[in-house]
């Protein structure tokens, strides 16, 4: 096939993403510097997400027979490159710098999460299996190293072997999944395998037995029930700023797939597999609810919390039809502002880097008295996730609820609406623990680095977003309309 102008700059933000992590080896190469890796790595994550206005003009265009650009992917990439900007910008005060920081090298993190970004890319435009399994590992590999990075954590070493454990078996199972797949349709791009199970109306048993295991595989990825059992012990385990990677970017890069793959191919969520979806979405909103009522460590708890919040998100998954595209969009964005702002808090608490991160719910009673600006953040983070109403979060719960009632989801309705109010318990459980007022204690705000004094600025403008969205949520649902499937 013949390379234009077009494809290039329809490629642009993934070949900024490539060339970023190739100037930064080098730079590291040549001369090891926090500050100029972390300044580097935000230059390049900014261009690739302004280059994504040039291709959207081109959109929608199959560069190869792998990558489809159009403007559903262009949002998703977008999303990631925000996100992994956001994380970028923590992981800078996490590690700090001088004595008082990180104790091994810090700039290869910023590689790693580069590297995981371009996966994450490759893998919201893929439109195809081959597209989908090269941009799953190459966003997943990298995050094997960057969960263990902080390698004289036994527990981030063991979450590191966890993750990487329980990952392979997930990717053996996708394989096998396409395989079948395959053999039945005859055909490894999503139109192509769409049109072949179409036209035989219901999917045969085979096929449906490849899509199942398909879903198995990406279901490790999303942490969803019963393939869960990784998450709050990976979450605990990471450096905080990339607990939030893994919540944030890593996760909408394989859900976004998963919704081009079902919507492509609608006769692919019709019979045994929608039972099978709605299944496990009722088990993960109540599983995800019901666990993290009971943890007392607040990263676990938002581990938790994320695989209610999938479950929820599967909802509309089930529905695929209506309002389903723009839900998803309206949630995931929302669902990634707020945690960002709660893996935030998180990691400004824990720095400069000392062992361990500050993660106990018992570490947070009184926060007020000592950083009343990171409590109001973590406040409206929490009012944000519980759905209330004001916040980003709730724009995204009443998208999900329309699309469950114009499907006539109830039992799946039902769920959310009690998995709902269980999440409110908890959420307000942390929020009391901020505002305890304890013996002896003096109010003042600690002294902060210029470099989590950036986290900080940047948390009071995710805080800031989370309440705007809440009270004019229009441009983000006029940017979501336009970025539906048919693109």
């Amino acid at each position: 096939m013949e390379f234009t102008t077009q494809h290039f700059i329809a490629l642009a933000p993934l070949l900024i993403t490539s060339a970023t992590i190739i100037v930064v080896m080098l730079a590291i190469a040549w001369r090891r510097n926090h500050s100029q890796t972390f300044l580097i790595s935000v230059a390049g994550l900014n261009l690739a997400l302004l280059s994504i206005l040039p291709a959207l003009k081109v959109a929608p265009l199959a560069v190869t027979p792998l990558l489809q650009i159009d403007t559903f992917a262009c949002l998703y990439m977008a999303l990631i490159l925000v996100a992994t900007l956001a994380c970028v910008t923590l992981a800078h005060a996490y590690l700090g710098d001088g004595g008082s920081g990180y104790p091994g090298n810090r700039e290869e993190l910023y590689l790693l999460i580069l590297m995981a970004a371009a996966g994450g890319l490759v893998l919201v435009s893929a439109q195809h299996l081959a597209g989908l399994f090269i941009g799953l590992e190459l966003l997943s590999v990298p995050v094997y190293g960057l969960v263990a990075y902080a390698f004289f954590n036994k527990r981030s070493l063991e979450a590191g072997i966890k993750y990487m454990v329980l990952s392979a078996a997930g990717s053996a199972f996708l394989l096998f999944g396409m395989a079948l797949l395959y053999a039945d349709s005859g055909s490894l791009s999503f139109v192509g395998i769409g049109q072949a199970l179409a036209a035989t109306g219901l999917p045969s048993s085979l096929a449906q037995l490849g899509l199942g295991m398909m879903l198995i595989g990406l279901a490790f990825k999303l942490s969803l029930v019963p393939f869960h059992l990784w998450t709050p012990d990976v979450y605990e385990g990471a450096p905080a700023p990339v607990a939030a990677f893994l919540a944030t970017a890593s996760k909408v890069a394989v859900f976004a797939v998963m919704v081009r793959l079902f919507q492509i191919s609608p006769a692919a969520s019709s019979g045994v597999l929608s039972d099978v979806l709605t299944i496990i979405a009722i088990a993960s909103i109540l599983f995800g609810n019901l666990l993290a009522l009971t943890q007392s460590n607040l990263k676990r708890l938002l581990g938790y919390s994320s695989i209610a919040h999938f479950g929820y998100l599967l909802i509309a998954l089930v529905a695929s039809k209506g309002l389903a595209v723009e839900a998803i969009g309206v949630y995931l964005v929302t669902y990634v502002i707020t945690s960002l702002g709660a893996f935030g808090v998180i990691t400004l608490m824990s720095s400069p880097y000392n062992g361990r991160d500050a993660d106990a719910l018992y570490e947070y009673r009184g926060l007020f008295w000592r950083r009343p600006y990171l409590t109001a953040v973590l406040t409206v983070m929490m009012l944000s996730l519980a759905g209330i109403p004001l916040t980003a979060g709730f724009i995204g719960k009443f998208y999900i609820i329309a699309t469950g009632v114009e499907s006539q989801q109830w039992w799946l309705v039902g769920a959310l609406v009690l998995g709902s109010a269980i999440g409110v318990f908890y959420y307000l459980r942390v929020m009391v623990t901020l505002f305890l007022i304890e013996p002896n204690l003096r109010r003042h705000d600690a002294q902060l680095h210029w470099e989590q004094r950036a986290g900080g600025v940047m948390l009071l403008a995710i805080a800031a977003l989370a309440f705007f969205l809440g009270l004019y949520p229009q441009p983000l649902l006029v940017l979501v309309q336009q970025a539906g499937l048919s693109g």
